[in-house]
């Protein structure tokens, strides 16, 4: 049997988009100046030789005329020298400014270049470090999502071999298989109802309890010869070992305190035509969810619920069987929800509410038929909530509330039918009394005993 898989098993796609980078881009921006002082002795020279050249050009123009030298300098010549001098160094500095500025404005331009070149580089890290991170992230999701088929792979794996086990004609086989299937229940939440689904089917297959577990009487002599064949007594007594052995473990999950077992509450329980020939429920809590016994035979042994715990939910007794054996709810504590005995037999053995509280929720009784065993509702305080048999029928057996404290909610009995058996509230305590119909003269049925009587 293979379990479908809860987890998307869809991949993610990550689709990154990333411009490529030109080459002219992807080079960091240069500065290509010569030095400060080669730059300057070439724009003096340049200079010079653009003087020389128009001075040149106009004598060239002028025919070349020639020049008179007087012997002697005047101050006039000799300021018009100056003056020339001073024209050739202010224009060689002209130029040499010109030439620090010029170089300056291209160290301005480079360094704004540099500093878009940084904002790209910036730009392209964060860029990458998103796609590094989307790519890791991807990564993960894909391990998630291969560990998780793994996980389910493992888990249906498990789940068929702890079926297969527990389908084995050998004893010792089938009780391994019990054991990994609540253990699988443990580890796989998604999985847990199937697992406790099919621990439950497990006892509603039919179950003949061996002879020694069996209070009926002996068969026909024809018949002694199967009873007393000594391979099927042991096969049915492995085979109680294990129906025992599935019951305490889901019991134990009932007590999650227990061992530190995983918590089953709040789960359902399909119990419906078992056959029990004991077993253990006390301590359990059920707190939510279905519970189920509806049509199940309770035909000998101890079946206890005491001490258990309801306060929610439902946990159905509908059309069951108690037919031999003792059912045990001693202690147990009805605080909510619904346990319901409708239609229920209560045809030999015992079922024992004693010392129970009833302080919430609602047991119903309904259409019950008490025509053999007894039921035991000793020292029980029913504080709250409702407690009914309407319908029931009293044809034999014994029904005791011995000591048991009526201080509020409600205990009906309307519609009951006491046609044989005792029905006793010897000692009993009221301070809000169970109802009764009206009896003809007002007189209690044989069978009631009212306290005082």
């Amino acid at each position: 049997m293979e379990l479908p898989a809860s987890q998307d098993s869809t991949r993610p796609e990550v689709h990154v988009a990333v411009g490529p980078i030109s080459a002219a881009d992807s080079r960091v921006p240069e500065l290509r100046l010569w030095g400060i002082r080669r730059s300057i002795a070439l724009a003096v020279a340049a200079g010079l030789l653009l003087v020389g050249g128009l001075i040149a050009a106009a004598l060239w123009y002028a025919g070349w005329p020639s020049l008179q030298r007087d012997g002697t300098v005047t101050a006039a010549a000799l300021f018009d020298l100056l003056k020339l001098v001073f024209a050739v160094v202010a224009g060689i500095g002209g130029v040499a400014a010109l030439v620090v500025a010029y170089r300056r404005q291209r160290v301005a331009e480079h360094t704004n270049r540099l500093a878009e070149f940084a904002h790209q580089l910036a730009h392209a890290a964060d860029l990458r470090a998103e796609v590094s991170k989307a790519l890791a992230e991807a990564a993960d999701e894909r391990a998630k999502i291969e560990a998780d088929r793994n996980g389910v792979r493992l888990f249906n794996e498990r789940f068929a071999k702890a079926s297969e086990q527990m389908g084995s004609e050998k004893a010792a086989v089938r009780l391994a298989g019990a054991y990994a299937m609540a253990g699988l229940a443990d580890d796989w939440l998604e999985g847990r109802q199937t697992c406790i689904d099919v621990l439950c089917a497990y006892l509603r297959m039919p179950y003949a309890p061996p002879p020694d577990a069996s209070n009926e009487a002996p068969a026909p002599a024809d018949d002694q010869a199967l009873i007393v064949d000594a391979k099927t007594v042991w096969a049915a007594r492995e085979e109680r070992e294990v129906r025992h052995t599935v019951v305490r473990l889901i019991g134990m999950h009932l007590r999650p305190t227990e061992d530190g077992a995983t918590s089953w509450c709040g789960y359902d329980f399909d119990f419906t035509g078992a056959v029990f020939d004991g077993g253990d429920f006390s301590g359990a809590t059920f707190s939510g969810g279905l519970v189920s016994f509806h049509g199940a035979t309770f035909s000998s042994g101890l079946m206890a619920f005491g001490r258990a715990t309801f306060s929610g939910g439902r946990v159905s007794f509908m059309q069951s069987t108690f037919g031999g054996g003792m059912v045990t709810f001693a202690e147990a504590t009805f605080s909510g929800g619904t346990v319901a005995f409708a239609g229920a037999k209560f045809t030999g053995g015992r079922l024992s509410f004693n010392e129970a509280t009833f302080s919430g929720g609602m047991m119903s009784f309904v259409e019950a038929t008490f025509s053999g065993g007894k039921v035991s509702f000793y020292g029980v305080t029913f504080s709250d909530g409702e407690v009914l048999f309407p319908w029931s029928t009293f044809s034999g057996g014994a029904v005791s509330f011995y000591e048991a404290t009526f201080g509020g909610g409600t205990v009906s009995f309307n519609k009951a039918a006491f046609r044989g058996g005792t029905v006793s509230f010897e000692r009993a305590t009221f301070e809000v009394p169970p109802t009764f119909d009206v009896w003809p003269a007002g007189r209690a049925p044989d069978g009631l005993v009212l306290p005082g009587a």
